[in-house]
């Protein structure tokens, strides 16, 4: 189980790191953050408190995307190593022409990344408070 976690994960985590790293440099450059410094708060506390918070939205948004093509990715990452899971049975179903087994497959993914969507908006409050759901 540890060559498929890789896979999938090696890919999403670059591109997911390169992302929080261009967020932090970006927040960390902001007025704010230099008079947080300027205050005398010791850099830590400037970063976790100051900076992380705010550039942890768009980071937010990029994993909540990723985490649908991952999904996708999982199909692959099961054919390859053999492994019986989700992706093997939508693979099953499209060989076998098992309509309502693929029909399920496909509802249930497209709940798995409606439900992710709407974790992602609720993050989004819980991260920064000016944003309300109403």
């Amino acid at each position: 189980m540890l060559m498929p976690a890789i896979t999938l994960g090696t890919a999403l985590a670059g591109a997911i790191a390169r992302f929080t790293r261009n967020s932090m440099l970006e927040v960390l450059s902001q007025d704010y953050v230099r008079t947080a410094r300027a205050k005398g708060l010791e850099g830590r506390v400037v970063v976790y408190k100051h900076a992380l918070r705010n550039a942890a939205i768009p980071v937010v948004t990029v994993i909540g995307l990723q985490l649908g093509g991952l999904l996708g990715g999982a199909v692959v990452t099961e054919q390859v190593f053999s492994i019986p899971g989700f992706g093997r049975l939508l693979v099953d179903s499209v060989f076998n022409r098992d309509f309502p087994v693929l029909q399920a497959v496909v509802l249930i993914s497209a709940l798995a990344v409606f439900l992710i969507n709407v974790l992602t908006d609720l993050l989004y409050a819980a991260i920064d408070p000016r944003i309300r759901y109403h």
